[in-house]
């Protein structure tokens, strides 16, 4: 059927219609995007922001570098001025082996000769030449940089320096925050640690126990920064200067110790604690009219520089672990007898034992001295004349004395997480047992402190670690001054407990004979303590005690206050009292100024170990012997690229410092060498070290001389 002429134009009008309507609907979509697009853009253009992105704060990045400028950490220093803990950086070298690393010169910034390169290396990092072109030629051709394992870590300034002045392409170094401890072992768990922590891609340091931790916020300081504007390709623009917040430097401590007092306690208590073998051991040299710490160490420690020991020493002994303190504490029952007028030295007694609460109590022989003056009591070290002098005194005032004593709370020292310790008053039995210092738990600086006020006319001094706190930005200077915690007795009270003490020392019957010191003036309490087991009764075995001492001198007007404690020791060959005074009596002569030059020990002296690194081998053995140390060398090689202990460090004369050449890496003989020389090896080497028994080595599973760098581990048998 043929379509009419008026129905094709209806159709052609009706497709033009169609058509138009479309493109209508078309323009409207098309406007009403580019509409939103237009609001879209100029709703960015006014804000600046593309979702949660700031548009001008990431074109403000782009073209502007922002660094931050680390506030050094503050310096700890000795009483002296000499420098216990102090920041510095150490480096590690690396290579960068692609070669499409070049300057804008087109300069190569890869290693280029690497044969020249590893002859180079080989001389200021201890690994040969093979070895180290070996590394710089990885089977992996897109490697972009290579390290040298632990021979290119912990380098130091004069070795970075030396090598860069060869100019070598390709060859850098990352500088790392480091803690220099140039003392090694020195009151390590007072003094503390502080490790590196990493923020924003660079190193800190952060205080993680001792002073280091309890001072963390004034030694940290504050950080600055360096804002510069850069082109595209990260350099400077002309004429714009970058905008500089110079960092606040970290504030310096200054403590209380005696550098040499400390070297020559840290000697004497590692000789007891090597020989004797005890579980733990600490003693505490204080200045009882300040309260001043002149020294104080631990065994189990640590060594701050190669870490070794930390996991078994984190805690302070002498204010984070409690005990039962025993017969030291008759001191302040005496003086509280006395004090309170309830003490008559010509009163007799009955030694031996007592009934109190349904509990025996015994002298420490079991069968006393029959009946006794009081005056007896203290210097023989009766349990029973100090229950007496308990009863006397009424467990009421007691208790109310020792809180004037201040036991069972902290004492206030600057160092972190003190523990209280506690009073066990509850029945009658432990009310009289307090008197010879059980049912009680104290820390080692709560003794010092009651202590004090016996040294002290009867003022109880706060133990005092830090003197002064200096801020080297503005010159600023915070003093701490010296604290007087109580008085808990009087002067007339200090002077009769000193002349009792004294007679611990010179009386024929009194404990403290081992203490003697000729023509010296000594005050003494000796102390052996009981340790509850995990079941709560005591420990049975023959040396489960804590051993102690505590002694005032000049006893006339004392100056030094010294107290160890030695609990368990496993090689029990001597008396308690005979080990204890090999480090109480060498040390209260050295603080007397009477040690004799027949006392080996005495005649030591802490020296400052020279800069070895760059020296010559034979140059640096000459040079160190010449000042009476020992040395061990590590390596074939003829220039020494690195020591232990560090430059600057103090030591004592006769121990020994570790020297690695430059070369392979080889084995010293270790004959005769000490576990802490030991220690030095393996940190040096980088290698681990298995010790078997106690003393010095005898015998070496790696023969001297030998290759290091494949050897995984070395034994060495000591004796």
């Amino acid at each position: 059927m043929k379509m009419t002429g008026n129905r094709r134009q209806y159709i052609i009008k009706k497709a033009r219609h169609d058509r138009k309507i479309v493109g209508i609907w078309f323009l409207i979509v098309a406007a009403l995007f580019f509409m939103g697009g237009l609001s879209r853009f100029a709703y960015i253009a006014v804000s600046g922001h593309v979702g949660n992105v700031d548009l001008n704060q990431r074109t403000t990045d782009k073209y502007r570098h922002q660094k931050i400028l680390w506030a050094q950490r503050g310096t700890i220093y000795a009483h002296d001025g000499s420098k216990i803990a102090y920041s510095d950086k150490s480096y590690q070298i690396y290579a960068v082996l692609n070669k499409n690393y070049k300057d804008n010169q087109h300069k190569p910034l890869y290693v280029v000769d690497k044969t020249r390169t590893a002859h180079i290396l080989s001389q200021y990092i201890p690994l040969s030449e093979s070895e180290i072109y070996r590394i710089l030629t990885p089977k992996n051709k897109n490697t972009f940089q290579v390290e040298f394992g632990s021979a290119g870590h912990n380098l130091s300034l004069n070795v970075k320096m030396a090598i860069e002045q060869h100019h070598l392409p390709g060859i850098y170094f990352y500088s790392t925050a480091a803690r220099s401890y140039p003392n090694e072992v020195f009151a390590s768990n007072t003094i503390g640690l502080a490790q590196p922590v990493t923020k924003h891609q660079q190193t800190d340091l952060q205080g993680t126990m001792g002073l280091e931790q309890y001072f963390n916020k004034e030694l940290q300081g504050k950080n600055g920064y360096e804002i510069r504007n850069t082109d595209p390709e990260g350099y400077t623009l002309p004429q714009t200067r970058p905008a500089i917040k110079t960092p606040i430097q970290g504030k310096n401590i200054y403590t209380t110790l005696d550098q040499n007092y400390q070297q020559y306690l840290e000697t004497l208590i590692k000789t007891v604690y090597r020989k004797y073998r005890p579980r733990q051991i600490q003693a505490i040299v204080t200045n009882p009219k300040t309260g001043d710490i002149l020294a104080i160490t631990q065994r189990p420690s640590f060594n701050p520089v190669t870490k070794v020991g930390l996991n078994k020493a984190w805690l302070n002994q002498a204010t984070q672990i409690t005990y039962e303190p025993g017969s030291v504490f008759k001191v302040l029952t005496l003086a509280t007898a006395i004090n309170s007028h309830r003490y008559n030295p010509n009163q007799y007694y009955h030694s031996g034992s007592v009934t109190v609460g349904g509990r025996v109590i015994n002298d420490w022989n079991h069968t006393g001295w029959g009946d006794i003056p009081l005056s007896e009591a203290f210097p023989r070290s009766s349990n029973v004349g100090m229950v007496f002098l308990e009863q006397q005194i009424g467990a009421d005032r007691w208790l109310k004395y020792l809180k004037t004593f201040h036991i069972g709370q902290k004492t206030g020292v600057t160092l972190p997480e003190e523990v209280r310790g506690k009073i066990n008053f509850q029945r009658t039995s432990d009310q009289a047992v307090t008197a010879f210092g059980q049912s009680v738990a104290v820390t080692a600086l709560q003794m010092v402190q009651a202590l004090s006020a016996v040294g002290n006319k009867g003022q109880m001094m706060r133990p005092r670690i830090v003197s002064q706190i200096v801020d080297p930005n503005t010159g600023q200077v915070k003093k701490l001054p010296p604290h007087v915690a109580g008085q808990p007795i009087t002067a007339k009270t200090a002077k009769a407990v000193l002349a009792a003490m004294r007679d611990v020392v010179q009386k024929d019957y009194g404990t403290g004979q081992a203490y003697k010191i000729d023509n010296q003036d000594i005050a003494v309490k000796t102390g052996t303590a009981q340790i509850p087991g995990q079941n709560g009764n005591y420990l049975t075995g023959s040396n489960d005690y804590i051993y102690s001492v505590a002694g005032l001198a000049p006893a006339s007007n004392p100056k030094y206050l010294v107290y160890i404690t030695m609990e368990q020791p496993q090689s029990l060959t001597e008396a308690p009292e005979k080990i204890l005074s090999e480090v109480f009596n060498p040390m209260m002569q050295r603080l007397l100024g009477t040690g004799t030059i027949e006392n080996v020990s005495a005649q030591t002296e802490a020296i400052a170990v020279a800069d070895m690194t760059g020296k010559s081998r034979q140059q640096s053995i000459n040079q160190l012997e010449k000042r009476k140390l020992k040395v061990g060398v590590v390596g074939t090689g003829n220039t020494i690229v690195q020591q232990l202990p560090v430059a600057k460090s103090k030591i004592l004369t006769d121990q020994r410092v570790i020297l690695l050449t430059n070369g392979l890496m080889t084995m010293p003989d270790v004959k005769d060498w000490s576990k802490n020389d030991l220690l030095k090896l393996s940190y040096i080497t980088g290698k681990k070290i298995v010790m078997e028994g106690h003393g010095y080595a005898v015998q070496q599973s790696v023969a001297p001389g030998a290759i290091l760098n494949k050897v995984d581990q070395i034994i060495v048998q000591l004796k």
